[in-house]
């Protein structure tokens, strides 16, 4: 993210707030959002074609010897580079409203206790804004996530941020909140990538991993 932009866009909240910050793949989406997109909005031909060019990189992901963050921003790449925007914003609405349908109903319902209570509430994840922007909208959360280039009705196949997972997440969070105006912070997320995030809760928890849920109290902070 460009340093004007880390000054603009830097979240200013009053001091007794509750931060809630939820990963997306995976704890609050039961599914691999990422990979399905491909396939939702790519002819077969395409991804088919596209694939062959990096098998190497694939089969090297596949073996853990190449990371997932660096396995995303190759394959977004390949795939998405020189793409009607316009068509695939399109198509990437209709695959919000899917997602919006195979959410995780537990951590869904913690989100939604968390809103109730007037908690402000942030989905961090290295997903794509294309389809994450809607989500958001639609959930009333905010959004900080892995951010697509656009130019002259065309994705270009480039990252405008990097890859928001592992350190990446907390040093965005970091950078779009002061933390120490938080009398409580949560966070919710499902894998090694989401440690650095979690270490920076009160009360971190991790799907698949921790048995119960952290108690929200009734009355807002």
């Amino acid at each position: 993210m460009h340093a004007s932009r880390k000054t603009s866009e830097r979240i200013l909240i009053k001091e007794g707030k509750t931060l809630a910050l939820f990963d997306f793949d995976g704890t609050l989406c039961l599914s691999d959002s990422f990979t399905q997109f491909i396939f939702y909005t790519l002819s077969k031909m395409h991804i088919i074609r596209q694939g062959i060019k990096i098998l190497p990189w694939i089969q090297g992901y596949y073996l853990n010897l190449y990371p997932a963050h660096a396995m995303r921003t190759k394959l977004y790449s390949q795939m998405f580079s020189q793409q009607n925007l316009q068509e695939i914003e399109s198509l990437a609405s209709e695959y919000s409203r899917e997602l919006l349908e195979h959410l995780n109903p537990v951590i869904l319902a913690q989100l939604k206790q968390h809103q109730d209570l007037g908690h402000e509430v942030v989905i961090v994840s290295a997903s794509l804004d294309l389809y994450l922007q809607p989500i958001a909208q639609h959930l009333n959360v905010r959004l900080i996530c892995t951010e697509t280039e656009k130019q002259q009705n065309i994705l270009t196949g480039h990252y405008i941020s990097p890859d928001c997972s592992g350190e990446q997440k907390k040093l965005r969070i970091l950078d779009y909140y002061n933390l120490e105006n938080y009398d409580q912070i949560y966070a919710y997320g499902n894998s090694h990538e989401d440690k650095q995030m979690l270490s920076l809760a009160h009360y971190p928890f991790m799907v698949g991993k921790d048995r119960r849920l952290p108690s929200i109290p009734c009355k807002a902070h």
